[in-house]
């Protein structure tokens, strides 16, 4: 039985072993993050709408469009959260277990543009020291900024990919 299907496995082409796997596989959400910093070294946090009120402050995160590359998503929702531009730096983390999504998070630094917040998302978005960080922060982020090993130094620009 094992030959069999390998040889059938074998017969087929790329496209239709690739429509193999997609069906018998899992499809998962991607969630990105934005440890975004300015030269200064203080870390931008956006007040969250739509958030638990308890935990409204964290980082810039949205869903990854498909086919998007997920340094490029953390531009995008920079840019759309409060018209900020940056510049995505190194990988800081990549998670998975939580039901069917995978969190990744980059270093990014502020390049330029002007604030102007997404009031349907966003309440409010400050940019914060990394030892005076907000009551209210989601736990994960708050760790995402404080790591030891994943601190920019202040004024040094992230590494790129």
């Amino acid at each position: 039985m094992k030959r069999v299907v390998a040889r059938l496995w074998h017969a087929m082409r790329g496209s239709v072993q690739w429509r193999v796997l997609w069906l018998a596989n899992a499809k998962f959400m991607v969630g990105v993050t934005g440890v975004v910093r300015n030269d200064a070294g203080q870390v931008l946090l956006l007040k969250h709408r739509m958030w638990p009120e308890r935990r409204p402050w964290g980082l810039p995160t949205g869903f990854a469009k498909r086919g998007e590359e997920f340094p490029l998503t953390v531009v995008r929702e920079v840019k759309e959260e409060t018209g900020l531009d940056v510049q995505p730096g190194r990988l800081v983390r990549l998670t998975s277990g939580y039901r069917l999504r995978v969190e990744v998070a980059y270093e990014a630094l502020h390049t330029g543009g002007t604030l102007k917040i997404d009031d349907f998302e966003i309440l409010e978005a400050r940019w914060f020291d990394p030892d005076e960080l907000p009551q209210g922060l989601q736990d994960s982020h708050r760790q995402l900024i404080t790591p030891e090993g994943t601190a920019t130094t202040p004024g040094t620009r992230p590494a790129t990919s």
